[in-house]
């Protein structure tokens, strides 16, 4: 085995660690859903924005699922996307109000509709059986 492979599998063994971890099973049903259409994409999906990037060690993981939450809603079109780390936020401590906040501060920078289509992004993600909608935990 090279050099690379062993680095390219650690970098899935972590991705895959990050993946569980911050996105559950809704994240595991997504590279799952790609492994039948892209097998290599859904292993890029694992390696670089959870083995790379979430796994770096100078922002913890509620912060980096604020600034999804927000890069997402300001993207205004990426609401499956958005549901999943919404999921995430919960998953790593984020409360529904402070993930209404967010999405509600994105009105500023990327607009009405898309801080709405957040809003009800965040209506109909459940966790636990609720809807995120400053309900408590």
């Amino acid at each position: 085995m090279t050099h690379a492979q062993t680095q390219a599998e650690s970098r899935f063994d972590r991705g895959q660690r990050a993946l569980s971890r911050i996105d559950g099973r809704a994240g595991e049903k997504v590279v799952a859903s790609l492994a039948d259409i892209a097998p290599d994409f859904a292993r890029y999906v694992i390696e670089f924005p959870f083995g790379d990037i979430y796994s770096r060690p100078d922002l913890g993981l509620r912060d980096r699922e604020i600034a999804t939450i927000a890069a997402l809603t300001a993207l205004g079109n990426a609401a499956p996307q958005l549901k999943v780390h919404i999921e995430a936020g919960l998953n790593v401590g984020l409360s529904r109000d402070e993930i209404v906040e967010i999405i509600m501060q994105m009105a500023v920078y990327a607009g009405f509709p898309a801080a709405v289509n957040g809003l009800f992004a965040a209506k109909f993600s459940a966790h636990d059986g609720r809807q995120a909608s400053g309900e408590a935990t």
